[in-house]
Order: structure tokens, then sequence, then C-alpha cells
């Protein structure tokens, strides 16, 4: 009995340590661990056998199998719990978590570049009854000129809103002259990617689509760009992001496989970007059920769509029968 006793605090030990000893950052001193670890528990298992009724030979076997296979899991399983460490495959499972975390908000979003314009839009979701609409909303301002939608995790998007305005009031205290699109969303990027080199930081679980216009004299560009947590941005024709993100893409690329390079109005600009959200959720949409936003050649400030501007764009969506109005 005395010897039970001695065996079971050992066997408690070793069937712990994979648990509570980290993941060494050297193959050589994982490899003698794993030696050394094994040695313990097939020594313990033998001592502890005669009165577990581990008898036979083939039982101890069958546990050591057992024990050591719940361990090679757990170790497989070691780079997915660091930021900057590779796996074997080349891949960094933490960033590829934040890409999972945008689509946990639910939302869809969609953005389209136009020949004068662009337009951003997304879900309006209440999540509680108790809420106050009016305060919940996933678009934001960065100056007067510029805004962005976002998607993914509510928390992170604002810390990285609250960043990005003052890479913006910085840039124009610096230069006398509001900061670019392009400019901001590389700030955005860099900072993102940032993010994933360091082991004391996260990614963030958001992708941003920033709209705005550049005026170089008298020429006005209509700019949209997409920033994701790997630190990656581009400039897009139209873009999307969320839940239905790769459906979303999928109906955007038939519809400009046809003309590359079309010269959307401002109202086939509004008129795509709903007909692609009504697509993919698969039902007709509502005027309170979208939050949009707009900025154009004639009006730069980034400026809301109301229900009414809405509703009748939805209606006349429904009017048409080209190519932008056409169901799939």
């Amino acid at each position: 009995m005395a010897r039970v006793t001695r065996c079971v605090p050992v066997l408690r030990i070793a069937l712990a340590s994979r648990v509570l000893c980290p993941p060494l950052p050297s193959p050589p001193c994982r490899c003698f661990f794993f030696l050394d670890f094994c040695s313990l528990l097939s020594a313990t298992l033998s001592r502890a056998a005669p009165s577990y009724g581990l008898r036979r030979l083939s039982d101890r076997r069958s546990a050591l199998a057992r024990a050591l296979g719940r361990m090679a899991r757990g170790s497989s399983a070691g780079y997915d719990r660091h930021i900057t460490i590779f796996s074997p495959e080349g891949r960094l499972y933490q960033v590829e978590y934040a890409f999972k975390a945008i689509k946990t908000s639910g939302l869809t979003s969609i953005g389209v570049r136009g020949a004068d314009s662009c337009v951003v839009l997304t879900q309006r979701k209440v999540p509680d009854k108790l809420h106050d609409p009016t305060s919940v909303t996933n678009m934001y301002p960065i100056t007067e000129k510029i805004g962005l939608v976002m998607t993914g995790m509510v928390a992170d998007a604002r810390s990285s809103v609250q960043r990005l305005r003052k890479e913006a009031a910085e840039f124009k205290f610096n230069n006398g002259y509001d900061i670019p699109v392009s400019f901001l969303a590389k700030r955005a990027a860099d900072i993102a990617q940032v993010y994933t080199q360091h082991a004391n930081m996260r990614p963030l679980g958001i992708a941003m689509i920033i709209i705005g216009i550049d005026v170089e004299g008298d020429t006005k560009i209509p700019q949209l760009f997409r920033c994701d947590p790997a630190g990656y941005y581009i400039g897009y024709k139209a873009t999307s992001a969320g839940q239905k993100e790769q459906e979303a893409n999928n109906y955007l690329e038939k519809r400009y496989k046809a003309d590359p390079n079309p010269k959307l109005s401002y109202d086939d600009t509004v008129q795509l970007a709903l007909a692609c959200l009504q697509n993919v959720l698969g039902s007709d949409l509502k005027a309170p059920d979208v939050e949009a936003f707009v900025v154009r050649n004639d009006n730069l400030k980034f400026s809301p769509l109301s229900n009414e501007e809405i509703e009748a764009q939805l209606t006349a969506l429904a009017e048409r029968d080209d190519d932008i109005g056409a169901k799939e």
C-alpha cells in the first residue's frame, strides 16, 4: 500500500508535466525534454502497474502509447500559442485566428469605388434590445473627408480608430495638409504588421475598408483601400469583409469581369454595393438594416445616407433590369 502511495504523486507529476512545462524554443532541448519525460512516464507506469491492473506488458505499452499520443497532440498545438513562431508548414496560427475573429461579428461589409464617388455599407445590427440604436455603429470618421468601416471585434476597432485619428492629426500638423488616403492605409497596415512580430502583443481582430477622395489641384480621385490583421493593404475597385466575404467577392468579380474598369456614376456605385449585400444575404434589404456612408467629388465630406436615401436607392435597384440589378 505504501508503494502505491509513493507512485501516485509521481504519476500525477508526470501526467501534468506537459501542461505545466512551457514549450521549449530550441528543438534539441525539446527533444531531450521529451526523452526524459518518456523515461519518467515509463518508469512510473512500471512501478504503478500492479496496483492499477496493468499487469501485462501489452497493457503497459498501450497506456504509454495513449499518454504519448496526448502529449504529441499537445506539442503540435504549441505552435498556435505564440504569435512570433512559425509552424513547420510556414504558418502563423495566431494571425490566421485573427482573420477568423473578423467573422465572429456576423456582419458583412461592402466597399465600392465609382468614377466620382466611393461608398461603404454594412449591416446594422443592435445586439441587445436595451442598447441605444444610435450608439451602435461600425462606421468611423478619421478626418472630415476620410472614413472607414470596421468589421470584427468592436473594442479592437475603436482602439485602432483612435490611433489612426492621432496619425492623421500628426500628419496635418507636421505637413500642413490633410493626410492622403493611401498614406493613412499604409500607416494602418504598418501598425497591424508590427502586432504580428512581438510576443507581448496580439493581432487585432478587425478588417478595415477606408474610403476618401484625394485632391491634387483640380483633380479629384476616389480612393478605396482595405487593411487586414496581417498588415497587408492594397487599393480596390470593390471589396468586402466579414462573414460573407467570399460570396461577396465572387459576386463583385462577376460584375467586373465584363467591364474591368467601369465608369460608375454615384447612383450606380451605391446600388452595386446594395445589390451585392442583398445577394449574399439572400433576402431583400430594408433601409433600417443598412448603414451606409459616402464621399463624393461634389461633397468631399464623409457623410451618412439617411433611411430615406437608402430606401430610394433600393427602390431604384429593384426597378433595374441590367447587370447591376440582376439577381443570381
